[in-house]
């Protein structure tokens, strides 16, 4: 078994320094930034993070994970106490057609406007800026289809907002057809007589 303390002169263990950089950094770190900083093993790192996410489970802290990297932040559940706490409860709630569109964001990223222009039937350029301006979708690059069409993505913003702790949190999508993408055209619906 490695040994979790680190070779810096300290007395806080291994888990109290790796939690103490965690709280100190403004964005996600990745678990061999977290190494190179404490001069130990990726391993001993991982190890750490995985106790302390068992241990976060009943506390106020989440350990949230994307991309790679991992962020200390607080439990969902506790967001409307936090809310209140801070005086934000009047934040804006996100739109039927923002949720909608997030929610195909999320299933299918990273995903095209037009894709998700398909799926919804209708345009989605001011539904994806108001999801761009709240930081919860992100340009991630560009397509390799005609028209090189912007590829939006979900941000750490977004697993925070809904408190996920990762991507893979999501709740199973039921319709795979939605989630492995769109031949061409939606299907023609049958247009008989407006039943």
């Amino acid at each position: 078994m490695p040994e979790l303390t680190s070779p810096q002169t300290t007395t806080l263990s291994i888990e109290a320094q790796v939690e103490a950089l965690l709280f100190v950094s403004t964005q996600a770190v990745s678990p061999g930034q977290l190494a190179a900083a404490l001069e130990v093993s990726t391993y001993v790192v991982e190890r750490v993070l995985g106790d302390l996410e068992n241990r976060y489970e009943s506390r106020g802290l989440r350990l949230q994970r994307y991309g790679g990297r991992v962020q200390l932040t607080t439990a969902g559940e506790a967001a409307p106490l936090i809310e209140r706490f801070l005086g934000l409860e009047a934040t804006s709630r996100l739109t039927q057609a923002a949720l909608e569109a997030l929610s195909i964001v999320a299933y299918k990223q990273p995903t095209t406007r037009p894709q998700v222009d398909a799926i919804r039937g209708v345009n989605s350029d001011g539904v994806l800026r108001t999801l761009l301006s709240k930081g919860l979708v992100q340009e991630i690059g560009r397509a390799e289809t005609p028209g090189r069409p912007i590829l939006y993505a979900t941000t750490p913003d977004f697993l925070q907002y809904f408190g996920l702790n990762s991507l893979d949190d999501l709740p199973p999508f039921e319709d795979e057809e939605l989630v492995d993408g769109f031949e061409s055209e939606p299907e023609e619906e049958e247009s008989s007589d407006g039943g």
